[in-house]
């Protein structure tokens, strides 16, 4: 067979780094501090199993057939009434089920924007978004972080500029507010009225990444952004947290306009009928608070866990916020620290993490990387944490 000649790929995605919690590498024997996955036990295999059988025997072939709508009636009546909790008051029309949140990021950004479009974000970033968003061929900017979320103070310098014809004004803003991915940290409440009061103010969209928002180790729910400002935010969650990632599906809240925009960009149509009715008989099978209650009480011991051995084996080395749900804890070295070099050394004694420098746009600091504290057990966490700090250690005298 004759040598074939090369083929020219699409350029336009050339600068688009491939980035996630893989990028920690994978090793027989690794401890993965990187993997923001569920512990597998918090899988309730045995009722979605149940529940797999009976969406077949009941539902039939129409749980195998196409379907153009918004969602299973069932689940979207579950969400509307579940996000009564998050001061969220809509009719089911609002609502359209995605295949995972990833989705509904990449449908709202590729809705909102056209190439070159401004696009602002937090800094950190969590990279899905990120990915998404260099996807959709839009101009980011990145905005500050601190122990309550985003600097709304500093978007709004921003916004004044922007208005004044000294920079682009954004079609939206991305943020995470509960439970930060990477950072850990929640936005406060005169932030988030703050921010959908900007966005009414300066006419632009707020993506609103709630994917965490269930897992709440403290027992107080902070009204969603979307509660201050339904016309200009999309509100997105997920069951990949609360149920499992492997099912694909979450969901978006917006006004139907929007929506019915976000359908045209769904290209794949839909989500699947049948998981969406799995999901649906599962929703009625078990006590959801009941599920809910185990599951967040096993990550709190990891997030415990976690906090107890930084403590132990970096002592006051290091710099973190405490988080109060969610995954993932941020933790910040001595400025002349490189979590690259930590990285590499880290791997080789057992160790993976993801690197701070994967959460920004640009000016990316050596010294902060993510630890995922909820997929390994508590024995494991402190073991890890044992190592890292070893290697932190070595790495550190090595410099003086």
């Amino acid at each position: 067979m004759e040598k074939l000649e090369p083929f020219s790929f699409s350029k336009r995605f050339e600068g688009v780094p491939l980035i996630g919690s893989a990028f920690a590498g994978e090793h027989p024997g690794l401890i993965p501090l990187a993997f923001g996955f569920p512990y597998p036990d918090s899988f309730s295999i045995d009722e979605l199993a149940e529940s797999s059988v009976s969406a077949l025997r009941t539902a039939g072939t129409e749980a195998l057939q196409y379907s153009g709508g918004p969602g299973q009636k069932k689940v979207l009546e579950w969400i509307r009434e579940r996000s009564r909790l998050r001061s969220i008051h809509v009719d089911t029309d609002h609502i359209l089920i995605t295949s995972g949140s990833n989705q509904g990021i990449d449908l709202a950004a590729r809705t909102l924007t056209d190439p070159g479009d401004a696009v602002w974000v937090d800094a950190p970033v969590y990279f899905g978004a990120l990915r998404a968003f260099y996807l959709a061929q839009t101009e980011l900017t990145a905005f500050p972080v601190d122990d309550q979320g985003l600097r709304v103070d500093v978007v709004e310098e921003a916004l004044i500029e922007a208005a004044a014809g000294k920079r682009a004004m954004p079609k939206f803003i991305y943020v995470l507010p509960n439970y930060h991915n990477p950072a850990g940290v929640t936005l406060s409440v005169e932030r988030r009225k703050k921010l959908a009061e900007l966005a009414y103010q300066y006419n632009f969209y707020i993506i609103e990444d709630d994917a965490y928002v269930e897992l709440n180790f403290g027992g107080e729910f902070l009204p969603s952004i979307y509660s201050f400002g339904p016309e200009r935010v999309i509100y997105m969650s997920t069951f990949s947290k609360i149920v499992a990632p492997g099912i694909r599906m979450a969901w978006v809240i917006s006004d139907p306009e929007v929506l019915s925009r976000i359908k045209i960009v769904k290209t794949d149509g839909l989500t699947s009928v049948f998981v969406q009715e799995m999901i649906s008989r599962f929703l009625e099978k078990v006590d959801f608070e009941a599920h809910l209650k185990p599951l967040v009480e096993g990550y709190r011991l990891r997030r415990d866990a976690m906090v107890n051995a930084i403590h132990e084996f970096f002592g006051d080395e290091v710099s973190f916020e405490k988080p109060e749900g969610g995954f993932f804890l941020w933790l910040t070295f001595p400025p002349e620290t490189d979590t690259t070099k930590l990285l590499h050394e880290a791997v080789k004694a057992g160790v993976s993490f993801v690197d701070g420098k994967s959460f920004y746009l640009v000016d990316k600091p050596t010294n902060n990387l993510r630890l995922a504290f909820s997929f390994c057990d508590e024995k494991q966490i402190r073991e890890a944490i044992q190592k890292l700090a070893e290697v932190y250690k070595k790495q550190k005298n090595a410099v003086c």
